[in-house]
């Protein structure tokens, strides 16, 4: 046996184990003091023409309401005395008043139906028809949307004019029907009708528009399961389309009631001017009391209680997103 074989191996040390890299620290960000003020202070030019805009039209509004406030307080004869509620007492103790809310509330509501409805319909169609439709259909809903509520207003009364209007021209050439000398506006009914018809026509490219921007976010993939599932065009309407435009319809509603029961040049022009009793809307009733009776006090409070109104339509449409976003 050698000397070699004897011998014991001698041990290796492990090798060492490089030290892992340092982690460079992020720098830290120091807090400035005016950090929070920074957002106010870009606001605060918007909020102060809002102020001036609107805020002190509305304060102004508030105190006439209270005051007795004519002809005579204008050109500064008398000083303005507050009279407390007495002009709302006045005001909804007249069954005038009454008789123009409830006239201002269908008004509005058919208004309202007609648009959505009408703009539902065609915004679902666009989705059907070829790339060059869909823009002619969308420049000229833009051109009609785009058109001034006065020159709207000119052509509607030259359309239903008794004497010269193509409507009753049209309506003449169907069998039995004689149209010929038709006045439209000799009844509150009927005059109030075309109005309406004046409002869904400016209303609806705005409806159209917003809604074919919505029908772009409902998935192809959810519509085609439903029709798998047996579904028909109205079911895929309203389990999956409806659900998925349900804030936008919202939204498209509570602007278009609170824009509808505001209207005031369409019967303003309409009528030349000065609308007949039957023909008056919250708007133009407040505007009568205030500029051809001059009472201010009281045009102010019929002013004020159409605006606590369409705070209320506010308040619902607020509750409805919530609701949705609750649910979401």
């Amino acid at each position: 046996m050698s000397a070699a074989d004897t011998t014991t191996p001698a041990k290796v040390p492990p090798p060492r184990q490089a030290p892992p890299p340092a982690v460079p620290k992020a720098p830290r960000r120091r807090r400035t003091s005016g950090g929070a003020a920074v957002p106010w202070a870009l606001l605060a030019p918007c909020l102060l023409i809002l102020a001036l805009v609107m805020g002190y039209p509305l304060v102004r509004l508030v105190t006439l309401s209270f005051q007795k406030f004519g002809q005579s307080q204008l050109w500064g004869f008398q000083p303005a005395e507050s009279v407390g509620f007495d002009n709302f007492g006045k005001v909804l103790g007249d069954s005038e008043f009454w008789t123009v809310v409830v006239r201002t509330i269908v008004f509005a509501v058919g208004s309202v139906v007609f648009t959505m409805v009408i703009g539902m319909l065609i915004a679902l169609l666009l989705q059907r028809v070829s790339g060059w439709v869909k823009t002619l259909i969308n420049i000229a809903l833009v051109a009609s949307w785009g058109m001034p509520i006065i020159v709207a207003t000119t052509v509607f009364k030259w359309l239903f004019d008794s004497d010269y209007g193509v409507f009753n021209a049209l309506l003449s050439k169907l069998p039995g029907v004689d149209m010929i000398g038709h006045n439209w506006f000799a009844s509150g009914p009927q005059g109030l009708a075309v109005i309406m018809l004046l409002v869904v026509w400016g209303a609806v490219p705005f409806v159209v528009i917003t809604l074919s921007a919505g029908l772009t976010q409902v998935p192809s993939e959810l519509e085609e399961a439903a029709r798998l599932d047996g579904a028909g065009a109205w079911g895929v309407f309203r389990y999956v389309t409806l659900p998925v435009l349900k804030p936008i319809v919202v939204m498209l509603t509570t602007l278009s009631v609170i824009w509808d029961m505001g209207v005031f040049p369409q019967v303003f022009v309409m009528r030349g001017g000065h609308p007949e009793a039957e023909f008056q809307l919250l708007t133009t009733y407040s505007y009568d009391r205030a500029f051809v009776v001059n009472d201010y006090a009281q045009g102010s409070a019929i002013a004020l209680l159409t605006v606590l109104l369409l705070l209320g339509v506010v308040a619902v449409y607020m509750r409805q997103m919530l609701q949705i976003g609750e649910v979401e």
